[in-house]
Protein backbone atom coordinates (compact mmCIF):
# COMPACT_ATOMS: atom_id res chain seq x y z
CA UNK A 1 0.00 0.00 0.00
CA UNK A 2 1.53 3.28 -1.09
CA UNK A 3 0.63 6.61 0.52
CA UNK A 4 1.42 10.00 -0.99
CA UNK A 5 2.40 13.33 0.55
CA UNK A 6 2.54 16.44 -1.65
CA UNK A 7 4.98 19.27 -0.99
CA UNK A 8 5.43 22.60 -2.77
CA UNK A 9 9.15 23.29 -3.16
CA UNK A 10 10.04 26.37 -1.10
CA UNK A 11 12.73 28.83 -2.08
CA UNK A 12 14.74 28.01 1.06
CA UNK A 13 15.00 24.39 -0.12
CA UNK A 14 16.89 25.30 -3.28
CA UNK A 15 20.53 26.03 -3.94
CA UNK A 16 22.08 28.82 -6.02
CA UNK A 17 21.10 26.95 -9.22
CA UNK A 18 17.44 26.89 -8.17
CA UNK A 19 17.57 23.11 -7.69
CA UNK A 20 16.35 21.42 -4.50
CA UNK A 21 19.37 20.74 -2.28
CA UNK A 22 20.10 17.06 -1.67
CA UNK A 23 19.72 17.46 2.11
CA UNK A 24 16.05 18.35 1.71
CA UNK A 25 15.08 14.86 0.56
CA UNK A 26 15.73 13.44 4.04
CA UNK A 27 13.35 16.06 5.45
CA UNK A 28 10.74 15.20 2.83
CA UNK A 29 11.07 11.50 3.67
CA UNK A 30 10.42 12.32 7.31
CA UNK A 31 7.37 14.41 6.36
CA UNK A 32 6.04 11.45 4.35
CA UNK A 33 6.67 9.09 7.31
CA UNK A 34 4.78 11.44 9.62
CA UNK A 35 1.77 11.59 7.29
CA UNK A 36 1.92 7.84 6.71
CA UNK A 37 1.63 7.20 10.47
CA UNK A 38 -1.37 9.51 10.68
CA UNK A 39 -3.09 7.84 7.71
CA UNK A 40 -2.76 4.36 9.21
CA UNK A 41 -4.01 5.71 12.57
CA UNK A 42 -0.74 5.09 14.37
CA UNK A 43 1.05 8.46 14.40
CA UNK A 44 4.54 8.66 15.77
CA UNK A 45 3.51 10.73 18.80
CA UNK A 46 1.08 7.96 19.77
CA UNK A 47 3.90 5.41 19.55
CA UNK A 48 6.01 7.62 21.82
CA UNK A 49 3.15 7.85 24.35
CA UNK A 50 3.16 4.06 24.44
CA UNK A 51 6.91 4.09 25.16
CA UNK A 52 8.08 3.15 21.67
CA UNK A 53 10.71 5.10 19.73
CA UNK A 54 11.68 4.70 16.09
CA UNK A 55 15.29 5.71 15.44
CA UNK A 56 16.60 5.84 11.90
CA UNK A 57 19.48 3.44 11.26
CA UNK A 58 20.07 4.01 7.54
CA UNK A 59 19.09 6.43 4.79
CA UNK A 60 19.76 6.43 1.08
CA UNK A 61 18.57 8.48 -1.86
CA UNK A 62 19.16 8.18 -5.60
CA UNK A 63 18.70 11.43 -7.51
CA UNK A 64 17.31 11.02 -11.02
CA UNK A 65 16.06 14.46 -12.08
CA UNK A 66 16.08 17.81 -10.28
CA UNK A 67 13.16 19.47 -8.57
CA UNK A 68 12.92 23.27 -8.74
CA UNK A 69 11.47 26.12 -6.72
CA UNK A 70 7.67 26.15 -7.07
CA UNK A 71 7.37 22.55 -8.26
CA UNK A 72 4.87 20.32 -6.50
CA UNK A 73 6.49 17.04 -5.58
CA UNK A 74 4.69 13.89 -4.49
CA UNK A 75 6.44 11.54 -2.10
CA UNK A 76 5.05 8.01 -2.23
CA UNK A 77 5.93 5.86 0.75
CA UNK A 78 5.44 2.20 1.45
CA UNK A 79 6.66 -0.45 3.87
CA UNK A 80 9.05 -2.68 1.96
CA UNK A 81 9.96 -5.09 4.74
CA UNK A 82 9.03 -5.52 8.38
CA UNK A 83 10.16 -7.74 11.23
CA UNK A 84 9.09 -7.50 14.87
CA UNK A 85 12.16 -5.30 15.59
CA UNK A 86 12.98 -3.47 12.33
CA UNK A 87 11.33 -2.15 9.25
CA UNK A 88 12.30 -0.63 5.93
CA UNK A 89 10.45 2.09 4.05
CA UNK A 90 10.82 2.97 0.38
CA UNK A 91 10.13 6.35 -1.20
CA UNK A 92 9.45 7.58 -4.73
CA UNK A 93 9.60 11.32 -5.37
CA UNK A 94 7.81 12.50 -8.51
CA UNK A 95 6.91 15.81 -10.07
CA UNK A 96 3.16 15.94 -9.47
CA UNK A 97 2.42 17.82 -12.70
CA UNK A 98 4.60 15.86 -15.14
CA UNK A 99 4.65 12.53 -13.31
CA UNK A 100 8.41 12.31 -13.84
CA UNK A 101 10.36 10.28 -11.30
CA UNK A 102 12.81 12.62 -9.54
CA UNK A 103 14.33 10.41 -6.84
CA UNK A 104 14.01 7.13 -5.02
CA UNK A 105 15.11 6.32 -1.51
CA UNK A 106 14.85 4.18 1.53
CA UNK A 107 15.11 4.35 5.28
CA UNK A 108 15.58 1.59 7.82
CA UNK A 109 14.39 1.89 11.41
CA UNK A 110 14.49 -0.09 14.63
CA UNK A 111 11.74 -0.09 17.25
CA UNK A 112 13.14 0.69 20.70
CA UNK A 113 11.96 1.48 24.21
CA UNK A 114 12.69 4.83 25.85
CA UNK A 115 16.10 3.50 26.94
CA UNK A 116 16.80 2.98 23.22
CA UNK A 117 16.98 -0.78 23.52
CA UNK A 118 15.37 -2.80 20.70
CA UNK A 119 11.91 -4.17 21.42
CA UNK A 120 9.92 -6.94 19.83
CA UNK A 121 7.01 -4.84 18.64
CA UNK A 122 4.87 -7.80 17.62
CA UNK A 123 5.09 -9.22 21.15
CA UNK A 124 5.05 -6.02 23.24
CA UNK A 125 2.92 -3.66 21.13
CA UNK A 126 0.97 -5.75 18.59
CA UNK A 127 -1.40 -2.84 17.83
CA UNK A 128 1.53 -0.77 16.53
CA UNK A 129 3.10 -3.72 14.71
CA UNK A 130 -0.17 -4.59 12.99
CA UNK A 131 -0.90 -0.99 11.96
CA UNK A 132 2.33 -0.91 9.92
CA UNK A 133 2.47 -4.58 8.88
CA UNK A 134 -1.07 -4.44 7.47
CA UNK A 135 0.08 -1.90 4.87
CA UNK A 136 2.49 -4.34 3.19
CA UNK A 137 1.16 -5.48 -0.18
Amino acid sequence: MKRTTDIIVRYAETDQMGIVHHSVYAIWFEAARTEFGKEIRMPYDECEKRGVLLPLISLECKFIKPAYYGDVVSIKIFVEKMTPVRFRLKYEVTNKNSGELLATGGTSHVWTNKERRPVNLKKNHPEIFNAYANTIE
